[in-house]
């Protein structure tokens, strides 16, 4: 169980940045004043704003992120099988709001806790699961989704 960020707010998809651009990929490493991030090692993300001078022209162009989350780093930080946002057929797929960016699948992780008046301290750890498989502790806030589901939130 990990504590689930949401720091894709001011970032910028790489491979969307390097696709309309143009550009190597490994350009954005010369970019000194750019920071980025890397999620799972195999996200790359750019912080917005600040892109060289010549290549700022393109951020109106890029896809917002706020609130979405990779499904692999997603489902890594609520210790569930990335099944559960690839296929429709699993009973919370459609709870969940998707989002493709250059053949990346995100979830929107905020909008569906935000839904769900679930609350998520910046230290809190989650974990998303069947009810019976889930640990409770004196500590933790459950709760419970449709279909034998629910969220452990421990604070």
């Amino acid at each position: 169980m990990s504590y689930l960020p949401n720091t894709l707010n001011s970032f910028w998809l790489w491979r969307e940045i390097s696709s309309k651009l143009g550009v190597s990929n490994p350009a954005y490493k010369y970019w000194k004043n750019t920071p980025n991030l890397k999620l799972n090692n195999k996200y790359i993300f750019l912080q917005k704003n600040t892109l060289p001078t010549k290549y700022e022209y393109i951020e109106p162009a890029l896809t917002d992120l706020s609130g979405h989350l990779p499904i692999k780093f997603a489902s890594d930080r609520l210790h569930v099988n990335e099944h559960i946002f690839s296929y429709e057929k699993m009973k919370l797929y459609k709870e969940f709001e998707y989002k493709f960016v250059e053949d990346v699948k995100f979830v929107n992780i905020k909008k569906f806790f935000r839904e769900n008046g679930i609350k998520v301290n910046k230290n809190s750890i989650i974990q998303l699961g069947k009810t019976k498989d889930l640990e409770f502790s004196a500590t933790s806030t459950f709760y419970n989704l449709k279909d034998d589901y629910g969220i452990v939130v421990y604070d």
